[in-house]
């Protein structure tokens, strides 16, 4: 019989972010791969420094992709609705993410704020930062991840508009590629009255600016 590799020997309480059995498996089988990819690159998975990397790695991309098995990002926001009249425009800025290129399976990382003109309806602070982290922790481009965002707030609020504004770091730049590491890009999303009104526009940069 073969002996048990070291991603065989862990215990259950090597998988804090595994909330079932079958969580747990697939996080099992993720550490394996990790410790073939560690051999083909020339690396010794038994080494002192490596023997419990694959399952860290697992556990770590598991949670990085946490937004992949989770609900509807609008359901976020739904559990936190209150009514409310009057306010021109709610803004929460520099809601800082983390997130993988889905072309390179590297980081990107920085912030994004997010503003929406309120129908009626507005929602707990938190929510939205919330909706963030559930949006940015899966394999993603940062354009898409700007409009979900967006779309996640106006699916919940049905605002009058939704406006977001986000600047990222891409690893696949800087450490690889082109290898630019000042360089940062910035995306823009935006729905209802501040698709048609520039003033609105100007008004929600104006505030995330100041």
């Amino acid at each position: 019989m073969d002996k048990p590799t070291d991603t065989q020997l862990f215990d259950e309480e090597d998988f804090p972010e595994g909330n079932t059995p079958q969580e747990r498996e697939s996080i099992r089988r993720i550490a394996a791969h990790y410790e073939e990819i560690l051999r083909l690159i020339g690396e010794n998975p038994q080494r002192e420094g490596l023997r419990r990397t694959p399952l860290r790695a697992a556990r770590a991309l598991w949670y990085a992709t946490s937004g992949n098995r989770t609900p509807d990002p609008a359901t976020i926001m739904r559990k936190a609705l209150f009514t409310h009249e009057g306010s021109r425009i709610v803004v929460v800025r520099d809601i800082e993410f983390y997130s993988l290129c889905e072309h390179h399976i590297l980081p990107f990382f920085g912030h994004i704020s997010v503003g929406y003109i309120p129908n009626g309806q507005i929602v707990g602070l938190s929510k939205l930062a919330r909706v963030v982290n559930d949006v940015a922790r899966r394999l993603q481009v940062q354009e898409r991840f700007t409009a979900q965002v967006c779309k996640a707030v106006e699916d919940a609020l049905s605002p009058a508009g939704v406006m977001a504004v986000c600047r990222a770091s891409h690893l696949c730049m800087q450490m690889r590629g082109v290898e630019k590491q000042s360089a940062s890009t910035v995306t823009t999303h935006y729905t209802g009255q501040f698709e048609t009104d520039p003033s609105l526009r100007e008004e929600f940069l104006s505030l995330i600016n100041g």
